[in-house]
């Protein structure tokens, strides 16, 4: 952890409040960067900087190279000079399956003469950012170079220094006289969308991923550009160093860094064997999609130094390190149309129909354009290849067309203006994106389908056992109209469908039946209400207690709550004014669909309120879901993420990094039998 800080100077004595400034804000710095964990706000951060800023334009003489304030940038430069690197920037040996990692362990195992005994591996992840080499001259930052051909790479020393991530002073006492720190710079995606935005809001180009964005905001010729933009890094890697000793495996390098306060990943891990390395692999691939960063890979290095020493190098690579990649998430493909989809709000997206390709571990053949806008921005048309994108689960999407690829008899796309499913009026109104189909529930099939796999889904009336493949059927053979006609429905007619029997019929009956007792906030949202999502359905029933309420309420009272602004009240507003919701509703109640309202609640203890709970990993009887909904029952908050203001994490089998993350900050730990115990309690 960061060292404590020191008490404020007298203002008169400059030179030691300037010292004390810079130490606040490199301190603080390092809590952010280094430990994710922030020690004061944005605003008062912002503070100590314009003061440090303020103070050395009245005293020159106080300016110097590792100072927070030299990070703005400075005027543009003609072109990068070359800087050869002091020791070779490698490039790694690549792993695609199981039996190439298999073969890299025997290899390594072979090699320094390992019959049984395991090697150990350090194991860590591949970003997909910039290689970068660090120059730090007895703990000052004086030089940035990138990768280039491995041996020689540019000057970029003033973007670098831009970036706040990137100590300008190392955090120790007793630095070296020399000390090149590898690592990757790179965008996280939730900046990456923000710069983007700009990018638009500016009528300028977009850039096409973070990786490019990285790569663009470091080869500005113009650091003062490079400073607006919001640069990460982590460090993986060493080359020259002087004047201390190596830490004898890649592991204690690493924490090395951290104790200089140098940005190291969290997501890493020492592991023996080639099982381990698999299993490491795995689980990263399972969480890939939830980072904040985009990844290609995992890299493997043995640990031990001396045994990296002994293992040496082949060609331009270590034969002591490995990274294994992830399937390809970016592929050229062919359009070979652009067709329309019908949303369950009527929203009409464009497809793009794709020559198969491989692409994130599938094999895709079509891919969202999103809307009108979009593939007129993006000036895709049916012909062209393209660049197809898919990361995790992600819906796949066109990225851009290859200009140099396109034939001269490429089709622009055209907006129909009927809908394809029930031939009614495409309307687009002024302030929208999004084009929709005017027919509703009632004429378009498509809407009904989306709207009752919106009502039977898992975070709705969860009617197991009702999916998508169902659902056409019943609406196809004009079975089921509305939501309430699902509970109609009979063993004899259900059991007659494709792929369905007795026994699965009857299981959709009794997800029916049970599916009857929900809670408010769950009917809300199962309702399909425009801009209406979960987390507003339960603010809306926690507010007004009762549906009649809601029903009844007005503009000025639905903005009474927290999670509703003039677009939702509207959309609320309108959805009871239509008589076909309202019918609907007293329908579902005539079915026998039934949730406990205010007067019953209001009796209800809620020994919880004012805690905050984290779930992670998997719990022998509770799912995530109903662990949540207990605890909201009992007045406590379910948050994503461990902070300081966690009261409790509630932890089951394969808890990761939240339960690592509760360990350091001192949080209260408990499992499924500690949460029910506590409940009960109470």
């Amino acid at each position: 952890m960061p060292a404590a800080s020191f008490p404020a100077p007298d203002p008169a004595d400059w030179q030691a409040r300037a010292t004390w400034l810079r130490a606040e804000l490199g301190r603080h710095n390092i809590a952010y960067y280094v430990f994710d964990q922030p020690t004061i706000p944005d605003a008062e951060y912002d503070k100590l900087f314009r003061e440090l800023q303020a103070l050395e334009a009245a005293h020159p003489e106080l300016i110097c190279a590792d100072s927070p304030t030299q990070r703005i940038g400075a005027a543009p430069l003609g072109q990068f000079s070359q800087v050869t690197h002091s020791m070779p920037m490698l490039s790694l040996n690549n792993g695609f399956e199981e039996a190439d990692i298999v073969a890299f362990d025997r290899r390594a195992r072979e090699a320094l003469g390992y019959h049984r005994q395991e090697v150990e591996y350090a194991a860590e992840l591949k970003f997909d950012g910039l290689a970068i080499n660090l120059r730090y001259e007895h703990g000052i930052f004086v030089q940035a170079a990138t990768r280039g051909d491995g041996a020689t790479g540019e000057d970029v020393t003033e973007n670098i220094r831009t970036v706040r991530a990137i100590p300008l002073r190392l955090n120790t006492a007793t630095p070296p006289a020399l000390l090149d720190i590898r690592g990757e710079v790179l965008m996280y995606k939730a900046d990456f969308a923000r710069l983007n935005a700009r990018q638009r809001a500016a009528g300028q180009k977009e850039f096409a991923n973070p990786r490019n964005a990285a790569a663009g905001s470091l080869r500005q010729l113009d650091s003062r550009i490079t400073a607006q933009r919001a640069l990460r890094f982590f460090a993986y890697g060493i080359g020259a160093l002087e004047g201390a000793e190596l830490p004898p495996s890649h592991s204690a390098l690493l924490d090395w860094y951290v104790s200089m306060g140098v940005p190291v990943c969290n997501e890493r891990n020492t592991c023996g064997g080639a099982a381990g390395l698999l299993e490491y692999f795995n689980a990263i691939g399972q969480k890939r999609a939830q980072l904040p960063y985009d990844i290609d890979g995992v890299v493997y290095k043995v640990n031990s130094v001396a045994e990296q020493q002994k293992l040496g190098y082949v060609s331009r690579a270590p034969r002591f390190a490995l990274a294994h990649k992830f399937p390809a998430e970016e592929a050229l493909t062919l359009v070979e149309d652009i067709e329309v989809q019908v949303g369950r709000t009527g929203a009409i997206t464009p497809v793009a129909r794709l020559a198969p390709v491989f692409v994130g571990g599938v094999t895709v053949t079509n891919a969202t354009l999103h809307n009108e806008d979009e593939v007129n921005r993006k000036d895709i048309r049916i012909g062209d290849t393209v660049i197809v994108r898919r990361a995790g689960d992600v819906i796949p999407e066109v990225v851009a067309h290859v200009p140099e690829l396109r034939p001269q008899d490429a089709r622009r796309f055209v907006m129909p203006r009927h809908c394809p499913v029930c031939g009614s009026a495409i309307v687009r109104l002024e302030d929208e994106a999004i084009a929709r189909c005017c027919g509703g529930w009632i004429k378009c099939a498509a809407q009904r389908k989306g709207g009752l796999q919106h009502f039977a889904s898992r975070k709705a009336m969860d009617i197991e056992g009702l999916g998508e493949q169902l659902i056409d059927q019943l609406v196809d053979r004009q079975v089921v109209t509305t939501a309430a006609d699902l509970y109609q429905l009979g063993l004899t007619g259900l059991a007659e469908l494709e792929r369905m029997a007795d026994k699965s019929a009857r299981n959709v009956l009794d997800a029916l039946e049970k599916s009857k007792s929900t809670t408010l906030a769950r009917f809300i949202y199962a309702l399909g209400i425009r801009h209406v999502g979960e987390a507003t359905a339960k603010a809306l029933a926690s507010h007004f207690g009762t549906l009649d309420a809601l029903l009844q309420a007005s503009d000025a009272q639905l903005l009474e709550v927290a999670d509703v602004g003039p677009v939702v009240a509207g959309s609320i507003i309108a959805f009871f004014a239509d008589p076909l919701n309202l019918e609907l509703i007293a329908q579902l109640r005539a079915a026998g669909v039934r949730w406990e309202e205010s007067s019953t609640a209001e009796a209800r203890p809620r020994p919880l309120l004012g805690q905050t709970f984290v779930l992670t990993g998997s719990m022998p009887t509770l799912t995530r879901d109903v662990a949540a909904a207990m605890i909201e029952a009992a007045g406590g908050k379910v948050a994503g993420s461990v902070s300081k203001k966690t009261s409790v994490v509630v932890a089951g089998e394969d808890a990761g990094s939240k339960l690592a993350r509760a360990q350091e900050l001192g949080i209260a730990i408990i499992d499924e039998a500690g949460l029910l115990r506590l409940l009960q309690e109470h």
